[in-house]
């Protein structure tokens, strides 16, 4: 596929399905390769990845992340390749292991150590039947891979990495893993807002709902933070290094230092300054697709 070096990524359960089809051909409209979509308790990400790929014509529509729990690895390959051969070759499957609180807290489901599991799951993918017209190209498969032993699963299993909330010293790092032939797809924050502490009071909320997760901590502490900056609403040293922020060309360098180290792609996620769920930022989106 045709992935380009720029995509959006957002969640669209805070808006109707047909608000999410205008933003998708809005998306489309300014540029952009892809749109990426993740899973947690609300749409069904294939069910709305066809409907977007349906009324887009050039934009690839991935997942980022569709949660393995929620599907057995036969259903997740006929989902790939019906809409990878629906929509041309556009559809980009990324999948991963979520988080434990929201695999058992959430769906009552049992946890199991995220390597070993998601090994598994990629062999019984590439076991399953499929016995439809397929797409004309094989459809590629990333996995949300943050710590070594995940990347180096996804230099092995599949199509390469979809690292989530991170800096582009964990981009380097990760493309150092995965070797120079491996897809790697970076997720990065912005906020147009060039005020630090303004820009920082904006970020913190959007941070919130990831801090207690323990693969994203774990994470942070492999990349050099203390303990002390990801307490709490978070240390600026945090929200520097993981956010951008500040002027159109200064979140712009940002993104630049992302594929200085190594990335293929890069999916902006928009702050909204007004601080309102499910009303995407068009403003920032203009100024950084200029």
């Amino acid at each position: 596929m045709e992935l380009g070096k720029l995509g959006v990524w957002y969640f669209f359960d805070g808006m109707t399905s047909s608000a999410a089809v205008e933003a998708a051909q809005r998306i489309e409209s300014l540029g952009y390769s892809a749109l990426w979509i993740p899973e947690t308790a609300g749409r069904n990400p294939m069910v709305l990845a066809s409907y977007l790929l349906a009324n887009t014509s050039t934009l690839n529509v991935a997942t980022g992340i569709a949660n393995i729990y929620h599907r057995e690895p036969g259903v997740t390959v006929a989902a790939q390749q019906s809409l990878a051969e629906q929509s041309g070759n556009r559809f980009l499957l990324g999948i991963g292991v979520s988080h434990k609180p929201f695999v058992e807290g959430v769906r009552g489901l049992t946890y199991r150590p995220p390597v070993a599991t998601m090994s598994q799951y990629l062999d019984q993918m590439a076991a399953a039947p499929y016995q439809a017209v397929p797409p004309d190209e094989v459809p590629p498969t990333v996995i949300a891979a943050l710590g070594p032993k995940m990347l180096g699963l996804a230099r092995d299993k599949c199509a390469g990495a979809h690292p989530y909330f991170v800096s582009p010293d964990h981009t380097a790092m990760a493309r150092e893993i995965l070797g120079p032939d491996k897809l790697l797809c970076v997720e990065q924050k912005v906020v147009m807002e060039t005020e630090p502490s303004a820009a920082r009071a904006l970020a913190r909320p959007a941070a919130t709902l990831y801090m207690g997760l323990p693969n994203y901590r774990n994470n942070w502490l492999r990349m050099g933070m203390e303990a002390a900056d990801i307490e709490g609403a978070g240390s600026d040293r945090f929200i520097d290094a993981t956010f951008a922020w500040g002027t159109a060309e200064q979140i712009k360098a940002r993104i630049e230092a992302h594929f200085d180290a190594g990335a293929d792609h890069v999916c902006i996620q928009p702050v909204n300054p007004n601080g309102e769920f499910g009303d995407l930022h068009f403003e920032t989106l203009q100024a950084l697709a200029e």
